[in-house]
């Protein structure tokens, strides 16, 4: 922690309130505060303003590093978009098998291998080393997107102390460090996690008026990572040409970041496809100009990201969405000595927030993944808003008494700071922890299955097949898998969707184009695997069945147990105790099903 003022506004707002005589003093406190830069102090402030302690770069670093490899060990997968459009073509590349979706179907072309490359390149490297278990593979990828996240995390923090003052700074990363939407985004491997790295990163530029990074990070998420991302970078631009009149420089600069990206993505594209492909336009053109649309994927009503979003930031999503308010509300009665910024007004800085929220919300097609790129924001949203709450408390409270000479409005208000810092942080972590016992069981199983091959003694050549029937969805990916001779599986269930398929086993197996893939989610039933070949299969019993979804683990003359775990029965427990973790009381409220590793008790390892 520090004790300086590192930031204009802090500066401003403190010496209004510093006499005279006290200046070259405090002068010279800053320069012994700043070799003290990485000593942890717990003072909160004085009787001036002057003495705000808050984390140094190095101090935020390691708090946000430590957050993300909590989250790349302990999330689960929330999306299996995730699974089976990221992580199974990553394997292909790595191992040459894995399962293909539709949009790597050379005829649709909607997602990217350059992007793909970028990811796979790490783990291909240390796969070649060293050789290790593919688990492994997985959570090192995993570690290095926190990594990546932190770094992003870091410096937006730094921007955030010079643009918006340190003590808004420091809240925001209480809020990024505890929340669990930030757990989940954090290590998430998708375009969207990709978009709210580069997205944070662009802020951070942007509010210290670096405007050729800006340009490039919002560059970077959009073409590389998610097209739709170009949004957020429209008040950059707005900036840029409206408000600074930097015409050469917004053109050059956008014309450089897009060839550096686009020409190489492209080449490796159209390579690895066997033909002609702009991965971003494709997917526009699907969701937007004309294509089939993401709706036949299901529709969510408009509380949908209301509900979302309390779930993964509780408090600071209520203050982040009363951000305009407490903004209006500041500029009416607080007096303009406490209402700086260093470069930019509160409003454009937090205008990509709620431009994302106006296009997103109306969207009848709607998934928690779509806001991944705002959540950092979120968190600087809502730090706004508790602050400005703290100078509205403070103005009434001296309208109401008189206040002696020099005291700053966090004397008087830190302790309503600290309550909704600690309260919200216990929120967090209770969403996380439930997350993790409700959740993480499939990931549980499948690591079973990784100690098989040595304790069965299965042989090293042997063809194993894991199978998934109404669980489909829930499967991790094929780095759980002990070894490439092992094989998942779908079978018949309710679901009458379009799965994933097996990659090809040729050398074209990318530039293939397979008749059973479609855009239109349409069944392809020659996918399907004959259950009677499974030496295992992973099975939820939430004791209901029907005749193409039966409860297997009681099928005991084709299948024995071996091993379970709980997992979250949503329909039969109370919404809020499956919500939040709260201990001797949550047991009480909900109920779980068992979800179980199955084996044939007929299928042989041969």
């Amino acid at each position: 922690m520090v004790k300086s003022q590192p930031s204009f506004r802090l500066r401003q707002n403190a010496s209004q309130n510093i006499p005279r005589s006290s200046k070259k003093d405090a002068a010279k406190k800053t320069v012994k505060n700043q070799q003290q830069s990485t000593k942890i102090e717990r003072k909160v402030g004085d009787s001036t303003g002057s003495n705000l302690t808050f984390p140094s770069g190095d101090i935020a670093f390691k708090a946000l590093l430590s957050a993300r490899f909590c989250a790349a060990i302990w999330s689960h997968i929330t999306d299996c978009d995730e699974t089976f459009n990221y992580w199974e073509p990553t394997h292909f590349l790595v191992f040459k098998k894995g399962l293909q979706t539709w949009e790597y179907s050379p005829q649709f072309a909607l997602r990217s291998y350059f992007y793909l490359l970028i990811h796979a390149t790490p783990i291909w490297i240390y796969h070649k080393l060293l050789q290790p278990n593919p688990l492994l593979l997985f959570y090192f990828s995993r570690c290095l997107l926190g990594l990546i996240c932190a770094f992003s995390e870091v410096y937006y923090y730094k921007a955030i102390c010079k643009e918006f003052g340190v003590h808004i700074g420091r809240i925001c990363l209480v809020f990024q460090i505890f929340s669990p939407g930030m757990f989940i985004a954090s290590t998430a491997y998708l375009p969207s996690t990709f978009a709210m790295y580069n997205f944070t990163a662009a802020c951070a530029a942007w509010w210290q008026q670096k405007y050729s990074l800006a340009i490039f990070f919002t560059a970077l998420g959009s073409l590389l990572g998610w097209p739709f991302a170009a949004l957020l970078g429209l008040p950059i631009a707005f900036d840029m040409l409206v408000q600074k009149k930097l015409y050469k420089d917004f053109i050059l600069c956008s014309t450089v970041s897009a060839l550096i990206i686009l020409v190489p993505m492209i080449a490796v594209d159209s390579y690895i496809y066997g033909r002609l492909v702009v991965a971003p336009f494709n997917i526009v053109r699907y969701n937007v100009l004309g294509g089939a649309g993401p709706e036949l994927y299901g529709t969510e009503p408009f509380s949908y990201y209301i509900i979302n979003g309390f779930l993964n930031f509780n408090m600071i999503w209520v203050l982040a969405l009363l951000s305009p308010l407490a903004i209006l509300s500041s500029y009416l009665f607080v007096p303009s000595k406490n209402k700086s910024t260093l470069y930019l007004p509160y409003w454009l800085s937090l205008s990509p927030m709620f431009l994302w929220l106006t296009v997103f919300m109306w969207q009848r097609h709607k998934e928690e993944r779509f806001l991944f790129p705002i959540y950092p924001m979120i968190c600087l949203s809502g730090a706004i808003t508790l602050d400005i709450c703290q100078k509205l408390m403070f103005r009434v409270w001296s309208l109401l008494r008189k206040m002696p000479y020099g005291t700053h409005y966090l004397d008087k208000t830190t302790w309503f700071m600290l309550f909704t810092v600690v309260f919200s942080a216990l929120l967090g972590m209770s969403r996380i922890v439930v997350l993790y016992k409700n959740y993480h069981a499939p990931l549980d199983l499948m690591m079973e299955l990784n100690r098989y091959p040595s304790e069965m003694k299965i042989p090293d050549h042997s063809q194993i097949h894991v199978c998934f029937g109404k669980d489909w969805y829930r499967y991790p990916n094929s780095f759980f898998l002990p070894n490439i001779n092992w094989n998942v599986h779908f079978v018949k269930s309710e679901f009458d969707g379009m799965l994933p398929a097996p990659y090809s086993s040729d050398v074209n197996a990318t530039t293939i184009v397979h008749s059973y893939f479609n855009d239109r989610n349409e069944e392809a039933p020659d996918l399907y695997y004959n259950i009677s070949k499974c030496h295992f299969f992973l099975d939820l019993d939430l004791e209901k069945e029907t005749e193409l979804e039966p409860i297997y683990s009681r099928k005991t003359d084709f299948w024995k147990i071996v091993t379970s775990y709980r997992f979250l029965n949503a329909d039969s427990s109370n919404p809020v105790a499956r919500a939040f973790y709260v201990p001797f009381l949550s047991e009480r409220f909900v109920k779980f099903g068992n979800f179980s590793l199955l084996q044939s008790v007929k299928r042989k390892f041969q």
